[in-house]
């Protein structure tokens, strides 16, 4: 349950008389409506307020739910003075020391005064209403809002805020009674106006409320003032709990991904070899296609020293740079687009920062421009090939092409294409956590980017192929367990 629907349950079971026990010795509601009665007769005759015109009887199918036998419905206008005519106050007469409220200066649902302002602070356009303290202030725009609030002092408001007497009726108690979710829904489903809805005075005068014994509303009134502070330190407490559960599916998963990239998720083998080994592996397969001319010999990087290690690996892993086991590149920069005549190539689809996403792609939108056939052979994705946004607010966002055709890449966007085989979706896993954690080095503070020489010499664990393999069979086993808690 929510704050919000506790609170409702709270005020929905003080008018149907389940908060409190009823008294004998307190009356009933009827003998109150009698004395209300008797008193309006006394105010009209004395000439404060003004005779109005009676209203309907309530019939047996208008009643929506049971009282207690010593309550009774009455309506609101027979009880109050909502229609009664307002104090209306000109721009002229109205001095810079009034307390001026305006419909923004109260909080929704609670009716809790927000700021308290003079009318020498604000603009004043416009008639005013103005307000005694100790009359119920009801907002007729927007009802939902529920900005309801018995005026603690007089002064000037909005005439969107209508204010009214209560006749021997705790004020507070009508308040209480105007917030709960029936009377609630019954005002606002018969509102006029889309935009701005409206109640209008017809509406309120012909509510139905329950009316207790005077001694009773104020014990209604105690037990619910009693009550909603608990609600407050509950809605503090489940507040914190839902921030909890929202963040936990991704700190387990966070937590599950650390444990995968640190040896922790599943057992070392030693028939599985080392990371060391298939490094070796690794490199004579990079040598065999710089000897073959297909790649480019490159700067040997230096060897990883133990202050830039961020964790610990098992014995039988290794640490390495990105750079030794993918080839690296970006693609042709978009500026370039023009077609080149003195070129063979084509215009070619290619994918741009805004197509790559984690694991996954977006074609609605696939630019075009021109590659020449030099081009084509240094900006391709093959099906193997990993792909990281360069920079943005997404950089390093990295995907695994999948697909068995091929496709350009534009220079913003970094193509990992392994040496050898090794498990690409191991290193999506490495590549999400980094991120994640803030372990990605990106330069740059409106446009953070990921160079192509910090991504070339980013540090990996490397465990043996086969464990690579069952560290990512045990992520797609657990993975979705966390993505069914959000």
């Amino acid at each position: 349950m929510t704050p919000e629907q506790l609170k409702a349950s709270i005020l929905q079971y003080a008018i149907q008389g389940k908060l409190v026990e009823q008294r004998p010795e307190e009356g009933t509601g009827e003998e109150l409506y009698r004395q209300i009665q008797a008193e309006k007769q006394r105010l009209i005759k004395e000439g404060k307020i003004k005779k109005e015109k009676a209203l309907p009887e309530i019939a047996e199918d208008e009643i929506p739910f049971d009282l207690p036998d010593s309550w009774k419905w009455a309506k609101l206008g027979d009880c109050t003075g909502y229609a009664q005519t307002k104090e209306k106050v000109s721009p002229k007469d109205i001095t810079g020391d009034m307390w001026s409220l305006d419909l923004e200066d109260v909080q929704k649902d609670t009716g809790a005064i927000l700021v308290k302002t003079k009318a020498s602070e604000r603009k004043i356009s416009g008639d005013k209403v103005k307000f005694h303290k100790g009359q119920v202030l009801y907002s007729k725009l927007r009802p939902y809002l529920k900005k309801i609030l018995v005026a603690p002092d007089e002064g000037i408001c909005t005439p969107e805020l209508v204010p009214f007497d209560t006749y021997l009726i705790d004020e507070n108690y009508i308040a209480y009674v105007l917030r709960s979710p029936h009377i609630d829904y019954v005002i606002n489903s018969v509102t006029y106006g889309v935009k701005m809805p409206r109640v209008g005075t017809d509406t309120m005068t012909n509510l139905l409320i329950p009316l207790p014994p005077l001694a009773e509303q104020k014990r209604i009134v105690a037990k619910i003032e009693e009550l909603l502070p608990y609600v407050d330190c509950y809605a503090a407490a489940y507040e914190k709990l839902e921030q909890f559960n929202a963040k936990f599916p991704e700190d387990m998963k966070k937590s599950i991904l650390q444990y995968a990239i640190q040896g922790k998720l599943v057992e070392q083998r030693p028939e599985e070899g080392t990371g060391e080994e298939l490094y070796r592996q690794i490199q004579y397969e990079k040598q065999r296609l710089i000897k073959e001319g297909k790649i480019k010999m490159e700067t040997p990087l230096p060897e990883i020293s133990e202050d830039e290690v961020p964790f610990e690996i098992p014995d039988s892993w290794r640490w390495c740079y990105v750079g030794d086991l993918f080839n690296h590149n970006t693609g042709k920069a978009m500026n370039s687009s023009a077609k080149k005549t003195d070129k063979p190539g084509a215009i070619r689809p290619f994918i741009t920062t805004s197509n790559a996403y984690w694991n996954s792609f977006d074609f609605s939108v696939v630019k075009e421009m021109f590659f020449s056939d030099d081009e084509v052979e240094r900006c391709t994705v093959t099906k193997g090939d990993i792909l990281m946004c360069e920079g943005g607010a997404y950089f390093g966002r990295t995907a695994i092409w999948n697909y068995d055709y091929d496709i350009c890449f534009q220079n913003h966007v970094h193509r990992l294409r392994p040496y050898q085989e090794i498990d690409l979706m191991f290193f999506y896993h490495i590549f999400f956590f980094y991120k994640n954690m803030n372990m990605m080095k990106a330069k740059g503070t409106a446009m953070p980017g990921l160079s192509s020489i910090t991504l070339h010499q980013m540090i990996t664990p490397l465990p043996p192929l086969a464990e690579q393999k069952r560290i990512v069979a045990k992520l797609e086993e657990i993975l979705p367990l966390c993505e069914r808690l959000k």
